[in-house]
């Protein structure tokens, strides 16, 4: 067996050496990296999008989805390692750039691959600065200043401004930030919500929105398609189910409550007679890649070009929004946006339409499962849902697992942690089964045991202090069987 003994505490850490886990391959390196794996993901319907909205043949969209991928990590793993002198990082057609404010950061940049440029000011100091206006948003006319949002490959905040500039000019000066740090951008956007169980499938509650994500026991949408005890029907017009908790404007999310006439499964509508499994939900970076489904335009794809914006609807500010310039049109909204099969958001509103092109704004879904305390549906078929309880982590994965098995997070591969920190997991299992959690290093020829948590019963929790390496947590149903959700965030 495993594990020897139950100890009370749940976090135990082991010396290295302990106990060693023979690595596959055994002897040389960490498994191969999971890039590949993510490309070969896409499915058809959306190798079609890119194709149509991307101008990328199959070949070229996946090889895009597996670069953005890479990028995606290097670039989470040089924000956390490079404290405050990073100030944000974004995919090009050569692949990641990071902006830094020193050159030692530089190099530390141009040591992990990608590539670096030195700038003014920190991504803190840009946050600040949008902070500042996300306190002042009263005294921004929604006609005449659709929004704001850190633009990190320009190192400043952007403005917009429809027509006259006058309007967004005097909303920053009233905001007294540091005007140098600002840009007031002319648009033509005139952003509004797009009014109008499966991602992307029409649901009705007096008007027509679109479904988000299946989690457990319902699904996440959009704000402003309902308040809470709103009822809803599905596409069909059947009861569906109620609103249970929504936020608009400040936040644009919400849940439903699905009754039991309704099951949620882990899929998106490929609007193409098919489903997309949705495998977790790891958040892309800028520039990168991402399509969504709604019940009013399907599919349609475009790239991530800011993150954590505000949107200065007429009904009132809406900030942490992504900016795309993928297109959307009335009742898409709530609907699901995917990279690859990671969830990334749900669609709250934008600008100009499909025929047409415009910018388009998802809410991260990742929020909006922490603030409610929901769990992402994963797992595929008629499984049993995963359970919850491993919310607010920095990813979250979900598996299925038999007595005496073990499986390998994230995606049955590893990650890299370039800098010393704080790893921590969390391990939800269901009712009646004893499911343990281990954290492993590689140690140049093997996996090595570090942190275990290992009690009797389904649910887990591990914090490890450790230097760089590479990492991987290995979930061991020591009896019983079912599925489970591993919550994960590393230095």
């Amino acid at each position: 067996m495993r594990r020897s003994l139950t100890l009370a505490a749940a976090a135990i850490l082991l010396p290295v050496g302990a106990i060693a886990v023979a690595a596959t391959p055994a002897a040389a390196a960490p498994p191969a990296t999971p890039a590949a794996a993510t490309a070969a993901a896409a499915s058809p319907e959306m190798l079609t999008a890119m194709r149509r909205d991307l101008g990328l043949d199959p070949t070229q969209a996946r090889n895009r989805i597996a670069r953005d991928d890479k990028g995606t990590r290097t670039d989470a793993s040089l924000r956390r390692s490079l404290g405050s002198s990073y100030a944000g990082g974004w995919m090009t057609a050569d692949g990641l750039v990071v902006a830094v404010t020193a050159k030692a950061a530089a190099n530390r940049v141009k040591a992990a691959g990608a590539r670096a440029t030195i700038v003014a000011r920190s991504g803190a100091e840009l946050d600040r600065v949008k902070a500042t206006l996300d306190r002042h948003a009263a005294k921004a006319p929604a006609g005449k200043v659709p929004g704001w949002y850190v633009d990190v490959t320009t190192n400043t905040v952007v403005v917009l401004a429809t027509g006259d500039t006058a309007a967004a000019s005097a909303f920053v000066r009233a905001s007294r930030v540091d005007t140098a740090a600002v840009r007031v951008v002319t648009t033509t956007e005139s952003p509004q919500p797009l009014y109008d169980v499966r991602g992307g499938d029409a649901y009705y509650m007096g008007g027509r929105c679109s479904v988000g994500f299946s989690v457990t026991g319902g699904f996440v949408t959009a704000g402003h398609c309902g308040r809470t005890g709103t009822a809803t029907q599905g596409y069909n017009q059947v009861a569906q189910g109620t609103f249970r908790g929504s936020s608009f404007p400040g936040n644009d999310y919400a849940w439903v409550q699905t009754n039991s006439n309704w099951t949620p499964q882990p899929w998106v509508n490929n609007y193409s007679g098919g489903n997309v499994t949705v495998a977790g939900s790891t958040e892309a970076a800028i520039g990168a890649a991402v399509c969504r489904s709604g019940s009013t335009t399907g599919w349609r794809c475009g790239t991530i070009q800011a993150k954590n914006q505000t949107v200065n609807y007429a009904e009132g500010s809406v900030s942490g929004l992504t900016r795309t310039n993928a297109c959307a049109e009335p009742g898409d909204s709530g609907g699901s946006w995917l990279a690859g099969q990671q969830a990334q958001g749900v669609t709250s509103g934008g600008s100009g339409n499909c025929s047409s092109g415009g910018t388009t704004y998802f809410q991260p879904v990742n929020e909006i499962l922490s603030a409610y305390g929901l769990t992402l549906r994963t797992s595929g078929g008629g499984e049993p849902p995963p359970p919850t309880g491993c919310s607010g982590y920095e990813s979250t994965y979900t598996g299925s697992i038999s007595s005496g098995q073990s499986r390998y997070q994230p995606n049955g591969s590893y990650y890299y942690s370039s800098s010393s920190g704080t790893h921590r997991g969390c391990l939800d299992g269901p009712t009646g089964v004893d499911f343990d959690l281990y954290l492993q290093k590689w140690s140049g020829s093997t996996w090595v045991d570090v942190a275990g948590s290992y009690s009797a019963g389904p649910d887990e929790s591990l914090t490890y202090n450790g230097t760089a390496g590479y990492y991987r947590f290995e979930v061991h149903a020591y009896s019983g069987s079912g599925s489970y959700t591993l919550g994960i965030t590393n230095p």
